[in-house]
């Protein structure tokens, strides 16, 4: 079953990497996508459990989980998107290319869209 809280974008199951988020219709390069706000923990309480797979890195000692779809997002080294804090606590997500209705929105974990490095600390599949 696809979830769906935005015109832009649905989540699906994916082959390869579970869940990721989806186009629903065109987006035209440079529209934010999603603007979601943060929740703020220590990574002692999450590093173990489900949700240390789904936040991002906020500072050594602690990690940013983004809600609405932000947590979602898959890594490329090759994305479509990217993201940026901006104010308190806020992510904003921006189409770095243009995106074709069905294609997985994608971001790359460095930040830098264009950052091949991978010190992920897992195997990309791309």
């Amino acid at each position: 079953m696809a979830h769906s809280q935005s015109d832009y974008l649905e989540v699906r199951y994916t082959k390869d990497k579970g869940r990721g988020v989806f186009a629903r219709k065109a987006i035209s390069k440079g529209t934010v996508i999603e603007r979601v706000p943060l929740i703020i923990v220590t990574w002692d309480k999450i590093m173990d459990s489900e949700l240390g797979h789904y936040a991002y890195c906020w500072t050594k000692k602690k990690a940013a989980l983004a809600m609405g779809y932000g947590s979602l997002y898959n890594h490329s080294f090759h994305p479509n998107a990217y993201y940026e804090d901006v104010g308190r606590q806020t992510k904003v997500f921006t189409a770095y290319q243009d995106i074709q209705p069905g294609d997985e929105v994608t971001i790359n974990y460095n930040g830098d869209p264009e950052d091949t490095t991978n010190e992920l600390g897992f195997d990309v599949l791309d």
